[in-house]
């Protein structure tokens, strides 16, 4: 199960990286040779027009093998104008930045579409009551279904936190229904310390109040889930930058980087939990592809773009030489850190907790 749908999730997101690239060069008159999923020996392949269409042994990653990306070949005269590196520099960065968005756009689809067919919310009738706490003494009771914080319309729970914090420490005007009863509260929030989801402490306003845990689904329609779809990946994009801005700084252990093992492993525990959630973690892996293929190390599409826009400012394109020996660099940064990455993999599958 672990491999099939790490397979299956990579596969997805391989091809939808790639065919941004395709498309773009496509659209911009390049000749595109090869579209690939998965490097090495090619186990099927399939001829159509000027294109090889072709599926390699390899499958972590792909590729799209283009008329003239190769500064050092030799291209007929004839066929120039379809080579890549003869387009315009605007048109070079576009199909350059087509795969990463690609990416993105494949996480919006995604979220836009969960929210049509229906996403699980959290209700927010009150759970548990921490003893002493400001629900507790402000008159809140298990069972409590929250309607309204300081006049706003309360549906779904996540909606009580962010209030919480916007609102600080002032008191909150809080009405619940109580047995078919409307009751309206006063509660002043208290702080305590919380660990976010990067392991860091926070001083955040609570009331001591947890969920029942009922949920109920809801289904939007096309213009509200498109926007839902682009708020969920433009936050998701956010989290996944501070992530790594966290890791870069030392802020998050860099035992937390994670290769293919790692992945396959939470791909399993996704498909345990049912297809909503794979479709999910595969948006979430491809909004993370896509940012990291952005960076401006060589070998990716933002090392690539690096040297276009280094183009644009001096007026021409880096020699071949420069271009070889930044490729060199690249190429062993990202080796070190897959090789970092396999590590991480192999200790956490052979050595157990404690």
């Amino acid at each position: 199960m672990a491999i099939v749908t790490f397979l299956l999730v990579l596969g997805v997101l391989v091809f939808f990286h790639e065919l941004g690239h395709f498309c773009v060069a496509r659209l911009c008159g390049v000749t595109v040779q090869t579209f690939s999923l998965g490097f090495g020996p090619k186990i099927w392949s399939r001829q159509q027009g000027e294109t090889e269409y072709c599926i390699s042994v390899v499958p972590l990653g792909g590729y799209v093998r283009m008329l003239g990306d190769d500064p050092a070949e030799e291209i007929a005269p004839e066929a120039s104008a379809c080579s890549f590196l003869t387009q315009s520099l605007w048109k070079k960065i576009a199909i350059v930045v087509a795969g990463p968005f690609f990416n993105f756009l494949l996480a919006f689809f995604i979220f836009s579409g969960v929210f049509m067919a229906g996403v699980p919310l959290l209700m927010p009738i009150v759970g548990d009551i921490e003893k002493e706490s400001a629900a507790a003494t402000g008159g809140i009771e298990p069972g409590d279904h929250i309607t309204s914080v300081n006049g706003k319309p309360i549906t779904q729970w996540e909606e009580i936190p962010g209030i919480l914090q916007k609102n600080g420490g002032a008191p909150l005007r809080i009405t619940v229904l109580r047995l078919g009863t409307q009751i309206d509260l006063t509660i002043t929030p208290t702080q305590k310390d919380r660990t976010d989801v990067f392991g860091e402490e926070k001083p955040i306003w609570v009331i001591g109040i947890m969920s029942k845990g009922e949920y109920t689904t809801k289904k939007y329609n096309l213009f509200s889930a498109l926007n839902l779809g682009l708020q969920r990946t433009v936050q998701m994009t956010q989290l996944n930058l501070v992530g790594i801005f966290k890791l870069i700084q030392g802020k998050i252990s860099s035992d937390n980087i994670g290769g293919p093992i790692l992945i396959a492993q939470m791909a399993a525990k996704q498909a345990e939990q049912g297809f909503l959630n794979v479709i999910l973690f595969t948006a979430f892996i491809s909004i993370n592809l896509g940012v990291i293929n952005l960076f401006p190390v060589p070998v990716l599409d933002g090392g690539h773009l690096l040297f276009f826009l280094i183009e644009g400012v001096i007026g021409h394109p880096m020699s071949v030489k420069a271009r070889e020996r930044a490729q060199q660099v690249g190429l062993a940064l990202l080796v070190s850190l897959m090789v970092f990455a396999f590590y991480n993999d192999i200790m956490r599958f052979f050595v157990s907790p404690g």
